[in-house]
């Protein structure tokens, strides 16, 4: 079963500053909602795909990782002592027991079943309920990336109209980037979290094809060719880490550059429809 891009996390220190970066670029975004483990976010919705701005709201509440437990909270507490940026990569999930199964079957590190439900603020000052299943997974060779496999409980409560209309016209997200000296050391995480076992490997990284969206794993030096030496020199942290999301924008007629240096660690790519 092929798993397609979900969502990606996006760890800031101040999430306010981050709600006024993103809505200057034409972003909406949704009120603040928070985690029982004391994390909080705002959302970006675009189709079927978005992202999580997120940052510590109260560390006291963050419970440390025990035993075959993740910690959503510790692993962001803790990426935020060492820098802000993109966090986590998550897959959807549409049966997390089938995804278990897939990843134990591939080898690959899979930590406790987690799942819970929480209220949500919408756009009009209501609430609603939502839901989501998650299964965390650790590659050993990227333990600055957060893994996971994410089941929306109740979608019609989660994806609203009011969220996804962007007036920079974002609609869907075309490709993550990741950075690593050598890309196809993790072929074999990433095509067995996907499912993907075809992709297209080059002197210049690895490429997965999703049923959303694109994993692109490159080298320094290849990132630097493809989006330039302001967006190469804006990474900071040791590699491998998730540094770049590419956006397509409805009216868009070239793309946008927005090097991680301007926002909190993560190079945003605005293309042009396909």
């Amino acid at each position: 079963m092929m798993r397609g891009l979900d969502h990606l996390v996006v760890a800031v220190r101040d999430l306010d500053a981050a709600f006024q970066a993103y809505t200057a670029l034409g972003f909406t975004m949704t009120p603040v909602n928070r985690h029982a483990w004391g994390t909080a976010n705002r959302l970006i919705q675009l189709d079927g795909f978005f992202i999580e701005v997120l940052s510590v709201a109260d560390p006291g509440l963050i419970r440390e990782a025990e035993g075959e437990a993740f910690s959503f909270g510790a692993f962001n507490r803790d990426f935020l002592l060492e820098r802000e940026g993109a966090s986590m990569l998550v897959l959807e999930s549409r049966d997390p027991g089938r995804d278990r199964d897939d990843f134990v079957n591939a080898g690959l590190q899979v930590f406790e079943p987690f799942s819970f439900e929480r209220t949500a603020n919408l756009a009009d000052g209501s609430t609603t309920q939502v839901g989501f299943d998650l299964t965390f997974l650790r590659d050993p060779l990227a333990p600055g990336i957060g893994y996971f496999t994410c089941r929306n409980r109740f979608p019609e409560n989660f994806w609203k109209p009011a969220f996804q209309n962007h007036g920079n016209g974002a609609q869907s997200v075309k490709a993550v980037y990741l950075l690593a000296e050598d890309p196809s050391d993790h072929h074999e995480f990433l095509g067995g979290m996907t499912g993907q076992r075809e992709m297209r490997a080059t002197s210049l990284g690895l490429e997965l094809i999703t049923p959303r969206g694109k994993i692109s794993v490159l080298t320094p030096r290849a990132y630097r060719d493809l989006w330039g030496e302001e967006v190469a020199g804006a990474v900071q942290g040791g590699l491998p880490q998730i540094a770049a999301l590419e956006v397509s924008c409805a009216g868009l007629e070239e793309s946008k550059i927005i090097p991680a240096s301007k926002l909190f660690g993560l190079s945003l790519i605005l293309s042009p429809p396909e």
